[in-house]
């Protein structure tokens, strides 16, 4: 997906322009993956642009860095207003937003310790991004010949850069066979996540996702939408899935900042009902949400 340019990056505390945000070849984090980042949506609302759950989704980046013991030089507070000051300089109604933390420029070597850790905050024009009609047309998932790492190999419940080479191959395998999205197994071949997004499965009526033990990052939008479908009278458990769950299952969907709410049609090629009933549902009300337009959750959404 091609970037759209903005003003201005957010970068060490202060504005700069777009094609000024620059980091030089010897940047540490380039050599070694050992980065934390955050995906965020900024939405048209009527009172304008709303940011989804920042406080929140600042403090998972303070946990991953926490987790890389990653010395954050700004207090979430600090990176809180940052970020809007970011969203507020593209004149934009809707965004995605990016920060990053990262070591930068001045020692090579594996060890972390003492190095300069440098922020930068990146906001451009994104569309959903398993396409604008996945939760109606749906999506087609492959399992992926690639395993999700483990707790005692890469931190899974960390969003660090040096992670996602993991779900890199996983997608680029599924779209050379001509699928949508891919779907990681632990080493136990039990269901961590898809590439970039949580999964859910509804059988018989019971909503079930994989737990965070799997393998599957702690995700804002996957508390965000079991939040939801417990008001709307669903119950969401945190349960073990196989592959063959997601074979037999009445539907499914996906579900991600950058994802939002997206249907499952297929997996491994065997059709699943698309699109349910619930997760049509669930979509028009994330959709309500997410905009403002639902006053039990305003508090979520942050104005710049």
């Amino acid at each position: 997906m091609p970037l759209t340019p903005t003003p201005f990056i957010w970068m060490n505390g202060s504005l700069v322009p777009w094609d000024e945000a620059q980091i030089h070849v010897l940047t540490h984090t380039l050599h070694y993956g050992t980065g934390v980042f955050e995906g965020i949506r900024a939405y048209p609302t009527p009172d304008g642009p709303g940011i989804f759950r920042l406080t929140d989704h600042i403090a998972r980046l303070k946990r991953s860095a926490d987790i890389l013991m990653m010395p954050m030089p700004y207090s979430e507070d600090e990176l809180v207003a940052a970020t809007k000051q970011t969203v507020a300089s593209t004149g934009l109604d809707g965004c995605y937003v990016r920060p990053i933390a990262y070591y930068g420029y001045g020692e090579m070597g594996l060890s972390t310790i003492g190095l300069k850790v440098d922020v930068a905050i990146a906001c451009w024009p994104w569309g959903s991004y398993l396409g604008d009609d996945a939760v109606t047309k749906g999506v087609k998932l492959k399992i992926s010949s690639w395993q999700r790492h483990d707790h005692n190999i890469m931190p899974p419940a960390a969003k660090t850069t040096g992670n996602y080479v993991n779900s890199s191959l996983a997608k680029v395998e599924a779209l050379n066979a001509g699928y949508d999205e891919a779907v990681l197994l632990n080493r136990a071949g039990l269901i961590a996540e898809c590439s970039g997004e949580n999964l859910f499965t509804v059988s018989n009526g019971r909503i079930t996702t994989p737990p965070l033990h799997a393998g599957a990052l702690e995700g804002i939008t996957q508390h965000t939408v079991t939040r939801l479908l417990g008001d709307m009278g669903h119950e969401v458990v945190e349960g073990n899935l196989v592959r063959s769950d997601l074979y037999t299952a009445d539907e499914a969907f996906l579900v991600g900042t950058a994802a939002e709410v997206s249907a499952v049609n297929s997996v491994d090629d065997r059709p699943i009902a698309c699109p349910g009933a619930i997760t049509t549902e669930l979509a028009e009300r994330y959709a309500n949400v997410v905009r403002g337009g639902d006053d039990a959750y305003l508090h979520w959404v942050e104005r710049p």
